[in-house]
């Protein structure tokens, strides 16, 4: 049934349209028109991330903050080896994908690490890319509480996350 949401909404979509006598046609290329000015402004910033991301991997400094960190995370119950993909996830989704992919390829995804990584990637969100994107959209420069309610509300995602996992690993 929820295969078949998509489908309906379109037919729905079209059916409202042609009692409304609207030319739907003309409205969908008016509206993906009136986005390329938004398109625009979005570009640079979701490359900016991208870079930023990409010079914090290879320069090392994700290698550097993960051996820091790595001494605080047992006593927590976290396994070190997941430090990269939660420091990553906050900017870059596709580099937290990269992330769990690397813990997949050395542990296994059925492993604990592994299992625990596939729920942190669910339970986490690319904070800082989604507020760029979201609020440079609208020309939001004051995130006020924004940023923080969203970090506060991953570190508990995550600590929910490594306990689930805990729990239901091999049950």
């Amino acid at each position: 049934m929820i295969a078949a949401i998509t489908p309906i909404l379109i037919l729905l979509v079209i059916g409202v349209a042609a009692v409304l006598r609207v030319d739907v046609f003309s409205a969908f290329v008016e509206g993906a028109g009136s986005a390329l000015p938004l398109l625009k402004k979005l570009i640079p910033l979701m490359a900016s991330i991208m870079l930023a991301i990409a010079v914090f991997r290879d320069s090392g400094a994700l290698d550097f903050l993960t051996r820091l960190l790595a001494p605080a995370a047992e006593p927590l119950g976290l396994d070190a080896r997941l430090l990269p993909l939660l420091l990553v996830r906050p900017f870059s989704g596709s580099a937290a994908i990269a992330a769990a992919t690397d813990i997949f390829s050395q542990h296994g995804p059925d492993s604990p690490v592994g299992f625990t990584a596939s729920i942190l990637v669910g339970a986490s969100e690319t904070i800082f890319y989604t507020i760029a994107l979201y609020f440079g959209a609208v020309g939001i420069k004051k995130t006020r509480f924004a940023i923080p309610v969203a970090i506060v509300s991953m570190v508990a995602a995550v600590m929910a996350g490594v306990l689930f996992a805990n729990l239901f690993y091999k049950v």
